[in-house]
């Protein structure tokens, strides 16, 4: 019964966005960005995988001057690339590298959305 229940909950309280707001695209030099990212040699996009198998989008946004780097956990019906713009003030105003990443089932990230 404990599954059933996580099951209906995880339904009712997690809401991706669906469809994804971006898509991964693999560059021919190897490098991995995603749709509506401008061109910024500051940002780069990495696919982190997971104990469990599941490839985690992750962005890293770079401040020339930086002391800091902030890890941003988005809330939870968002995904990365709804969040680009606040990266881009986030980094601009604060002077700071800003660390991000999508949930399992979030965005073009694999696996799926549990209350775990």
């Amino acid at each position: 019964m404990g599954n059933v229940t996580s099951s209906v909950a995880a339904r009712f309280a997690f809401f991706p966005p669906d469809p994804p707001t971006y898509d991964v695209l693999a560059g021919p030099d190897g490098t991995i960005t995603f749709s509506g990212l401008t061109a910024d040699k500051n940002v780069s996009v990495h696919l982190l995988e997971t104990k469990g198998g599941n490839k985690i989008v992750s962005t890293f946004w770079k401040h020339p001057f930086a002391r800091f780097t902030l890890l941003y956990s988005h809330g939870n019906a968002a995904d990365l690339g709804q969040m680009m713009d606040l990266f881009v003030e986030l980094r601009a105003h604060l002077r700071v590298n800003v660390m991000s990443y999508d949930y399992s089932g979030y965005g073009a990230s694999t696996g799926k959305v549990t209350n775990l």
